[in-house]
């Protein structure tokens, strides 16, 4: 297969994660309104908070789709680069959904266990790896495209 044909693949499968990731913002939004209605157990500021991640991360995932014809990457980078940076958005909204019905925020070591492990598995899963996918993107941007 071409080089151009394996991109528009790798386009259309990204552009695909980001719709998926979608659907499911738009899913933790009834979620929310179960929350705030005190049907569900769960923190609302939290559901807020994985609603609005699944939303951003599809936004950054539909962008990428986007650019992936303008990186200096080549297939195998542009697939590695695709993976870390869907992993982490669905990472997101997957722990802190999750984090929501265990009333923690995860965002410092408080000795809470369920707190303190969330808070690793958003570093090692989420923030790691999401700073790792903008630098390489952004590096992957500024420079000539790859033949």
């Amino acid at each position: 297969m071409a080089n151009d044909d394996v991109i528009a693949t790798l386009q259309r499968k990204t552009a695909a994660a980001g719709a998926a990731l979608l659907v499911l913002a738009f899913a933790t939004g009834l979620l929310l309104g179960a929350a705030m209605t005190h049907k569900i157990d769960a923190d609302v500021h939290e559901i807020v908070a994985a609603h609005l991640n699944a939303v951003l991360g599809s936004l950054w995932l539909f962008a990428l789709a986007y650019t992936l014809p303008m990186l200096r990457f080549g297939q195998a980078g542009a697939k590695r680069l695709v993976l870390v940076t869907a992993v982490p958005a669905y990472m997101n909204w997957l722990v802190t959904t999750i984090k929501a019905f265990f009333h923690v925020t995860g965002v410092d070591v408080t000795g809470v266990p369920a707190n303190d492990l969330v808070f690793a598995t958003l570093g090692v899963f989420v923030v790691a790896p999401s700073f790792v996918a903008a630098i390489a993107w952004t590096y992957g941007l500024l420079g000539p495209r790859r033949a």
